[in-house]
């Protein structure tokens, strides 16, 4: 089993700032992420499958 991955963990994964992500969260465009208690904790099949989706729409094949 993949332990879950920290917010800071993902975004330096994406190359974004922190706060991106939970901007993203707030919108409902970011990686799908699950709240363990007080934190958010991400699924990184999931952040990688995001990725491949949002690549895919960004170059106008989805």
């Amino acid at each position: 089993m993949e332990r879950l991955l920290t917010v800071e963990e993902v975004a330096d994964f994406l190359g974004v700032p922190v706060n991106t992500l939970y901007q993203w969260r707030h919108k409902g465009t970011g990686p799908l992420a699950f709240r363990v208690g007080r934190f958010l904790r991400h699924d990184a099949a999931e952040v990688r499958q995001w990725l491949t989706d949002h690549a895919a729409v960004s170059h106008g094949l989805g």
